[in-house]
């Protein structure tokens, strides 16, 4: 009888041994919702890279967290705030969701970070960029990773003035992303001496900007700051250089978002001498351009700071439920924000209470063809900005989980 009674207690012990090791997986399943643009002018930055960049990270933890599976679903907000939190909802109450990804469009971020906030699930923001989601707008759910508004601002739009670009007027996407951009920036100008002497609002996705380069043009400003991004970048930029405005020598366009993707599609041609701000480059050491020939690999092209930021959020995630034991919201933002970030994306990096992931940034300039190795050496790095200096103070940002 006492054999039988001490192999029992044996028994539980290892069964609860292994529960223990597998720990609380809601509908044992880790559910990695990629949610972004992938049909149109954000489709290159972030789009099925992001997924694949998010399905890199699964697969460095073998595939499973705490013994399940892990599995990597997408959806196309088609930059429209009411179908990304629909999407985000249904994802969240029906399809066992446990986490949200990407959502380029700050307007549509906005809105998922509501929903997640509300079912407390976190919410990997990487390509929206509005500075809001760790300021007035924050959630205790939402990590705000690869760049924002203020960050932009500090790196492109102060060094420019210090360069002597004093006089700005600002090209302006007309949506929460925009507008922020171009207040953030306007400040910095500011304070670094500059003046601002006005701004023209598009509508997001447009094809014609003649009318709005004229008024730009007409401005008498040093610095049109080219507060959008994507697609809107690209053809401010193609037709700017049709008009000669950059040849001219009296006015230079500002790149206030410029991603990778964007450069390779305009060609080092047309994009050479803009200046911009990025949390990554593929090219910046053996541990970067390792992990971006990984992903080349699996999709022919070097990676965006969203696509390699998506991959090191979704790394960070996974690893705090492993620390966790538990795939619940609270539990896992707690981990993650207690867990310094190191990876190919970051060294030392570290998330402040308002959800803002804080690393270095870089002021890059975009090369002359004659200076270029080949496709995708695109950037000289001609600064480091170090990340307490690149984001906002918390205790400045209006976020109330700073106070």
């Amino acid at each position: 009888m006492m054999a039988r009674f001490l192999a029992g207690v044996a028994l539980v012990a290892l069964t609860s041994g292994t529960a223990l090791a597998q720990g609380k997986i809601s509908g044992d399943t880790v559910k990695i919702g990629v949610l972004n643009d992938r049909s149109g002018l954000y489709a290159d930055l972030g789009g099925e890279g992001s997924a694949v960049a998010a399905r890199m990270a699964a697969e460095e933890m073998g595939g499973k967290v705490l013994g399940k599976t892990i599995e990597v679903i997408v959806a196309d907000h088609q930059n429209k705030p009411d179908i990304g939190s629909n999407v985000a909802r249904q994802w969240i109450d029906q399809d066992g969701v446990d986490v949200i990804v990407d959502v380029p469009n700050s307007g549509v971020a906005l809105a998922v970070q509501e929903v997640t906030k509300t079912k407390q699930k976190v919410f990997l923001a990487l390509g929206p960029a509005t500075s809001r989601l760790t300021g007035d707008a924050c959630s205790p759910y939402t990590f705000h990773w690869a760049y924002d508004t203020y960050a932009l601002a500090v790196g492109t739009g102060r060094t420019i003035v210090e360069q002597g670009g004093k006089k700005w007027f600002f090209l302006t996407a007309d949506y929460a992303f925009g507008h922020q951009l171009e207040a953030d920036t306007s400040a910095v100008v500011k304070k670094a001496g500059g003046t601002v002497v006005g701004a023209v609002r598009h509508p997001l996705n447009t094809a014609d900007f003649s009318s709005f380069l004229l008024q730009a043009q007409g401005s008498g400003a040093d610095i049109i700051g080219m507060a959008n991004a994507g697609g809107d970048t690209i053809n401010t930029i193609k037709q700017a250089s049709e008009f000669g405005l950059q040849q001219s020598g009296k006015q230079k366009l500002a790149g206030l978002l410029l991603f990778l993707s964007d450069v390779h599609a305009l060609g080092l041609q047309v994009s050479q001498g803009l200046e911009l701000t990025t949390g990554y480059y593929w090219d910046l050491n053996d541990e970067t351009r390792g992990w971006a020939k990984k992903y080349m690999e699996k999709t022919g092209k070097m990676p965006t700071m969203v696509q390699a930021g998506t991959y090191s959020a979704v790394r960070h995630y996974l690893k705090a439920i492993e620390a966790a034991g538990t795939d619940e919201g609270p539990a896992v933002a707690e981990k993650m924000r207690a867990t310094p970030v190191n990876d190919s994306f970051a060294k030392n990096g570290k998330i402040w209470p308002n959800g803002r992931m804080v690393h270095d940034m870089y002021l890059a300039r975009v090369k002359k063809p004659a200076d270029s190795k080949g496709p995708w050496d695109y950037y000289q790095i001609i600064k480091t900005i170090p990340g307490d200096e690149a984001f906002q103070n918390p205790k400045e940002s209006g976020c109330p989980l700073s106070k």
